[in-house]
């Protein structure tokens, strides 16, 4: 039975810093034998820094991605403000 690692978090520094050994010739596997590394973090940690050179989620999102953040963001507003007015409905239907 295999023992799950417990989850890590990384600085943006540091994860800039594997990204910059990486990119100064050092290879992938020493990498992740030497800092004890995930293959799928350090390979997402160098693809975001290609596309944006950031590390947060919401800097490295597709257009498509970030729209459909802001329609959901948009639709739960509209729901919101859709219950809010049949309660204001109901009670001002009583009087």
């Amino acid at each position: 039975m295999s023992t799950r690692r417990k989850r890590r978090t990384f600085t943006p520094e540091f994860k800039k810093q594997i990204v910059d050994l990486y990119r100064s010739g050092k290879s992938r596997k020493e990498i992740i034998d030497d800092y004890d590394l995930s293959p799928s973090a350090f390979d997402k940690w160098v693809q975001q820094h290609s596309q944006s050179g950031s590390f947060k989620e919401k800097d490295n999102l597709t257009p498509e991605q970030q729209e459909l953040r802001e329609l959901r963001k948009e639709n739960t507003q509209l729901k919101m403000e859709n219950e809010i007015l049949k309660q204001a409905a109901l009670i001002f239907g009583r009087k």
